[in-house]
């Protein structure tokens, strides 16, 4: 996939705020700090699209980006946190009513990245939340973060121990993928990924227009 342009669209407070849901859809989510405004810079190319912060809990909203990948467009949405952002017990639960109905409504969400922190082994928070998403069955894939902050075989094994974890309440696993900003790893099989979803996006909405 080229991507042509990219560029900030809305930051919404809720699901009944975010654009018109004409166009394929991918949301990035991850436990505060695990490298989620990187990841989404590397993959549009850009330094400074989704903000960077040494603070966790920056991101409060619902921002959505519309990349412009040569022959069609489509939505990256930058969703809040979770984990542990400093911030009041009401204000984490206005986040989590804000991004369930996010992620169980929108009716173009293709799909759920999950953003890992490759530098640790599995944690709790990450598969209690991966456990949520089964429950409420949304679609999703992991993608592994800050590769380059350890060994490929530290990585490998904590990616390793992650999905190992997973099994004893998953039957089938989720695509993954391990990916690292600074060094730009993972950044085309993401896109490839995302071009196969958005195509399949378009093939579907074409052939529903067509009935």
């Amino acid at each position: 996939m080229v991507i042509k342009k990219a560029e900030y669209v809305i930051s919404s407070p809720s699901l009944a705020q975010c654009p018109k849901p004409d166009k394929p859809e991918y949301a990035f989510l991850g436990r505060s700090n695990v490298g989620k405004s990187s990841l989404i810079n590397m993959i549009v190319n850009q330094k400074n699209l989704a903000k960077t912060s040494s603070t966790p809990g920056k991101t409060q909203l619902i921002n959505h980006f519309l990349v412009d990948s040569r022959d069609y467009e489509w939505y990256l949405v930058d969703l809040p946190g979770y984990g542990f952002a400093k911030v009041s017990a009401s204000k984490r639960k206005d986040w989590e009513k804000m991004i369930r109905e996010y992620i169980q409504q929108r009716e173009n969400l293709g799909l759920l990245f999950l953003l890992i922190d490759a530098r640790h082994g599995p944690q709790k928070t990450d598969l209690d939340f991966i456990n949520k998403l089964g429950e409420w069955e949304v679609p999703f894939c992991l993608v592994f973060t800050k590769a380059d902050k350890e060994t490929q075989k530290t990585v490998s094994q904590n990616v390793k121990d992650f999905l190992q974890a997973m099994k004893k309440t998953w039957t089938d696993l989720p695509p993954h993928f391990v990916t690292s900003a600074e060094k730009r790893l993972g950044r085309d099989k993401l896109l490839s990924f995302i071009e196969k979803m958005n195509l399949d996006f378009l093939a579907n909405k074409a052939e529903a227009s067509s009935e």
